[in-house]
């Protein structure tokens, strides 16, 4: 295996001959365990740490590296590694940090498309999914819906839920999979290209090890069934981690997610409520919020049925959900902006006292 095998591509090399960062050897973020990473070079793997500089002039831990990511890196020892650089990122796909308001946790970098794994028998929820429509459209990331465990599920069962989707949202590209039977699973296949970086997300218990357990055929990650006393999945995988297929795609494996909070970009709630979106220009006020104000389209489309009632209600717990992240990060913004002028009033008042 080499670079190439990682995704290495023009825009990086041409990046590292400008940027005069050829003298550096360069890897991808495979492994995050806290703040250790693992980096491959194609041809081996090192345990890394960032540099004291890098760490310094980080503002919050999303300027660290993630699973993904390029780096710039000096080799010692056989398995060793200091990162040196982050690569400027393709995309991001982030979440509001769980329990910390205004922080941002990345789930995983440079990805062309997510396969999103909903279990058809008890996690599938389109509420859910516009959530992660949301995150994945605002990093500009192809969202792929897996509805898993089919054989656990009528004929009946399946159609409804496809139905409900097409209702909502006709746009998502969705497969059905059963990791037992391994239907679909060729058709994943079929949707991965050489080079190209996949991630799976979702819930915990709906499938996403054992799905790229069965794609690399190989046991490697652990799986864990759905609990019969909670009928919730048991959080199995601790930790993201980058593989390589034997068809040349690249697949990152992640934890299950509880929460998915929402951060502050705009574009993915646009994308995913559209509909809702392009109703609201017909709105009489521009700063409509589309709850009880006269003279509000979207109001009006929900009472004569253009428009969703399910979808127009969890648009509205995004969109709040959205503003006070904004309000939240500004405010943290304003206090470290006002920490760092008293700071450098002190040394300034202070430095010809010594």
């Amino acid at each position: 295996m080499n670079l190439l095998d990682l995704g290495l591509n023009n825009e990086i090399t041409t990046y590292l001959r400008d940027n005069q960062l050829s003298n550096f050897s360069i890897g991808r973020v495979t492994q995050e365990h806290r703040e250790r990473f693992i980096v491959s070079d194609g041809e081996n793997e090192y345990e890394a740490e960032i540099t004291g500089n890098l760490r310094f002039s980080a503002n919050s831990r999303a300027d660290f590296p993630a699973v993904g990511d390029w780096v710039t890196m000096t080799i010692y020892d056989s398995d060793q590694a200091i990162i040196h650089k982050i690569l400027p990122r393709k995309s991001v796909l982030e979440r509001q940090a769980v329990g910390k308001f205004g922080e941002i946790q990345i789930i995983s970098t440079n990805i062309d498309v997510a396969f999103i794994i909903q279990a058809i028998n008890n996690n599938f929820s389109i509420n859910r999914l516009e959530r992660y429509l949301t995150i994945c459209y605002s990093a500009n990331i192809e969202p792929v819906l897996v509805i898993s465990k089919i054989d656990l599920s009528t004929e009946k069962e399946i159609q409804d839920a496809i139905n409900d989707l097409e209702k909502r949202d006709k746009k998502v590209k969705y497969i059905l999979l059963s990791n037992m039977t391994l239907k679909g699973l060729d058709q994943i296949l079929g949707f991965i290209q050489k080079g190209k970086t996949y991630c799976v997300v979702g819930s915990s218990g709906v499938g996403k090890s054992t799905l790229i357990n069965n794609l690399l055929k190989e046991n490697i990650l652990k799986t864990g069934q759905l609990s019969h006393s909670t009928n919730k999945g048991r959080h199995i995988t601790d930790h993201r981690e980058l593989f390589v297929l034997k068809n040349g795609g690249i697949i990152i494996d992640t934890p299950g997610m509880k929460e998915l909070g929402m951060t502050d970009n705009t574009v993915g709630i646009k994308t995913t409520f559209q509909e809702i979106f392009e109703i609201s220009f017909k709105c009489k006020f521009p700063d409509c919020k589309h709850i009880n104000e006269i003279g509000c389209a979207v109001i009006e489309a929900l009472n004569n049925g253009t428009i969703d009632k399910d979808s127009y209600d969890n648009y509205q717990k995004i969109q709040k959900e959205q503003e006070r992240f904004q309000t939240t990060l500004a405010e943290k913004r304003k206090k470290d902006k006002a920490f760092g002028k008293m700071l450098k009033n002190y040394h300034k008042n202070n430095k010809n006292k010594f």
